[in-house]
């Protein structure tokens, strides 16, 4: 069994019912999970807080949606960092490490494969990175 990472924006798309994105979202989370458990990093969890007014709220949907919390390797806060250096120096604007490179390098650390629907700036700093993706 292998486990997926699952960014931010796919669990977005449940907790807001997103339209256009909810029901793919959906279904490429009972997909992988079959394959093996679905986690998220503390990034991820953070990002996820914005939506809900209480930490058992986020908590409760944390559960129901089977995912596991998995803490970041120094490795992995290594490689973000470096991949920011990358960004900053092909003209990033950005002063401090977007959450991306945080999931990014930690799904690359761990050699899983992440679910997300932003790609872009995974396979620029992350090209080894297996994407499941539109």
């Amino acid at each position: 069994m292998s486990a997926t990472f699952v960014d931010t924006n796919v669990l977005l798309d449940l907790v807001t019912n997103d339209k256009d994105w909810a029901d793919w979202s959906e279904r490429q989370l009972d997909a992988v999970s079959i394959r093996g458990p679905l986690l998220i990093n503390d990034i991820v969890y953070a990002e996820l807080s914005v939506r809900f007014t209480s930490i058992e709220a986020l908590d409760n949907f944390v559960d129901a949606a089977g995912l596991d919390r998995a803490p970041m390797p120094r490795a992995a806060l290594f490689l973000a960092a470096k991949a920011f250096q990358n960004y900053r120096a092909s003209g990033g604007a950005r002063t401090g490490v977007p959450p991306d490179f945080f999931i990014g390098a930690h799904a690359a650390v761990e050699a899983l494969p992440l679910l997300t629907r932003d790609v872009q700036r995974y396979r620029k700093y992350f090209p080894k990175l297996t994407l499941i993706a539109p």
